[in-house]
């Protein structure tokens, strides 16, 4: 069973996350940021993964503790539910497309947090959210998970569908390094340890 839940609660975000990683990509989310909710949406649909989020905060102050917080939360959720890592195919990688915008995200499961993080356009908004934000919500979930995460953007224009590739992709390049193979006997590594 490769699921897990993790509540966290500071004194300015409330955060509660349940993931299943052999789900079927049935999700309930609620951030109170309707943009990220869109995005995490997609994330879960395309990568298949059963998720529920919970989630406020103090945006009458700005979206940065939030959303942050909430991608720490996730790569926490996404390192216990992930176990031993056992069996798993380690490596994940997918290229999405979504109208002029092609997004490419690559993960590797081996326990050592990096992020490179190259969206394309680094600044501008999207309705009242500063893009630049999405830069410490990966790095927050990618130290969380214990995941080396790269994210490239190699063509786009349109915000909205750059981030769309993005989470897509990043949805879909976790079910593949989740993916478990009963070729992998063990950890998929040969120093004995993730």
């Amino acid at each position: 069973m490769r699921n897990a839940e993790i509540k966290r609660k500071t004194l300015e975000t409330d955060v509660s996350i349940k993931l299943d990683l052999d789900g079927s990509g049935q999700y309930s989310i609620n951030t109170s940021i309707p943009f990220l909710d869109h995005m995490l949406n997609l994330m879960a649909k395309h990568g298949l993964l059963d998720i529920d989020i919970i989630a406020s905060g103090d945006t009458n102050v700005d979206y940065h503790h939030l959303i942050e917080d909430i991608g720490l939360t996730l790569g926490a959720v996404i390192n216990k539910a992930s176990g031993d890592r056992a069996g798993i195919k380690r490596y994940g990688h997918a290229v999405i497309p979504m109208d002029e915008t092609l997004a490419e995200v690559v993960i590797d499961m081996g326990g050592r947090p990096y992020l490179v993080y190259e969206p394309m356009i680094p600044n501008g908004r999207i309705m009242d959210i500063e893009i630049s934000i999405f830069e410490d919500f990966f790095r927050a979930l990618s130290n969380n998970a214990m995941m080396n995460l790269h994210i490239m953007v190699r063509h786009g224009r349109d915000l909205h569908h750059i981030y769309e590739g993005i989470f897509k992709a990043f949805g879909r390049a976790l079910d593949d390094a989740m993916t478990l193979d009963s070729r992998v006997k063990g950890l998929p590594t040969t120093k004995g340890m993730i």
